[in-house]
């Protein structure tokens, strides 16, 4: 059973037991308990249920394994040549670590 669930503006396909890495979620503690609702998609063994736009009482139920994971340090190199103009700036994403419990269909 496998389900597509849309957390902080996106969509992600989410099965039990598996872990999920999504945009930070301010205020999670780790061990945490919670829950979305917005279930796009579910299918049971073949049997595929879509939401128009979402499916009523269908949620996804995950616990916090890490609040705050940092990703790779991205670099983004600006020049412009002949005028002596190098910029270099850095960006690392934050994420939170997921294990999903249940999909509840």
């Amino acid at each position: 059973m496998y389900a597509i669930v849309e957390i902080k503006g996106q969509q992600f396909k989410v099965e039990a037991g598996k872990k999920l890495f999504v945009h930070r979620i301010q205020d999670a503690e780790n061990g945490a308990t919670v829950e979305f609702d917005k279930v796009l998609l579910v299918d049971d063994n073949g049997t595929i249920t879509v939401g128009n736009p979402t499916i009523e009482g269908a949620k996804v139920v995950c616990e916090i394994v890490s609040s705050l994971v940092k990703g790779d340090k991205v670099l983004i190199f600006h020049k412009k040549r002949r005028k002596g103009h190098r910029k270099l700036n850095g960006h690392r994403q934050q994420f939170t670590e997921l294990t999903i419990k249940e999909v509840v269909a």
